[in-house]
């Protein structure tokens, strides 16, 4: 298995359903029969060698990126020290993992936490190693793993204010699209991006230190190598993705719900969906 969250089988499924192809048109460019490509959307393998590029024409996936998925590309590891001000926490229910984002400014010690996880612990805990103080909660999109850990993070943080987008968000926490905010010397910016989810926001940080002085925290709109599923808004999903994300400067860190982090260049020369 890849270190990527979407294997090539997923990427299939993920466009195949947003675009609404039908099932036997896939089976007709590929030769696979309808046991194989199942198998193929489950576990990313094949048991014959496939020319894929009629599917990929199909799906709308660049083949030459399509085929680095399928042969184990995966971005290059970010490095805890090219990113000091910024920390990915990983929690798992014992069965989906997930990311959550904390960034914080050097001086003032103030910090953002954006998504919760499953799990407050691990953040409770960088707060504490770090002598910090959680002034902001940024939600990227209210799925459940994304947001599970938000009553006791809001019980063990009063003070701490909270920012999401949709329904259900009482007005005072309604996030804009374009608002922006300080944390110390950095800067945050909320930008819609719906198509996975409706209420997809996704948060640019500048100002960092490191290696990466921009940082796109995404949520499920983009992964390294793919990107959330979109059935209903898959066009919308994708254009807001390039327009907000990939638009930014080739360094900047993408910080994806799931999986690894990767960068805006990588994403570019990778993602066989965009």
């Amino acid at each position: 298995m890849s270190g990527l969250e979407d294997h090539a089988g997923d990427i299939v499924r993920k466009s195949r359903m947003g675009l609404n192809v039908p099932l036997e048109t896939i089976l007709q460019k590929s030769g696979l029969n309808q046991e194989a490509l199942a198998r193929f959307e489950d576990n990313g393998m094949v048991d014959n060698e496939i020319s894929w590029e009629g599917v990929c024409k199909l799906l709308e996936l660049s083949p030459k990126k399509f085929q680095d998925v399928l042969s184990g590309w995966t971005p290059t590891p970010v490095a805890q020290d090219s990113s000091p001000q910024l920390r990915q926490i990983s929690t798992d229910d014992g069965g989906m993992q997930v990311n959550a984002f904390l960034v914080w400014d050097l001086n003032s010690r103030e910090a953002a936490l954006f998504d919760t996880g499953w799990n407050p612990a691990p953040i409770n805990a960088l707060l504490k190693d770090h002598s910090l103080t959680l002034k902001h909660l940024f939600i990227t999109h209210q799925h459940h793993d994304h947001v599970a850990a938000m009553t006791p993070l809001r019980s063990e943080h009063p003070e701490m204010h909270l920012w999401a987008q949709g329904q259900g968000v009482p007005s005072q926490c309604q996030v804009i699209d374009g608002q922006t905010f300080t944390l110390g010397k950095l800067n945050i910016e909320a930008r819609w991006t719906p198509g996975h989810a409706s209420d997809g926001v996704t948060y640019i940080v500048s100002g960092l230190t490191g290696a990466h002085p921009i940082a796109a925290i995404v949520g499920d709109a983009i992964f390294a190598g793919s990107m959330g599923g979109a059935p209903k808004h898959f066009a919308l999903a994708k254009k807001k993705v390039r327009e907000v994300v990939l638009a930014l400067p080739g360094s900047t860190l993408i910080c994806p719900g799931h999986g690894p982090m990767t960068t805006v260049d990588q994403e570019n020369l990778h993602n066989p969906l965009f």
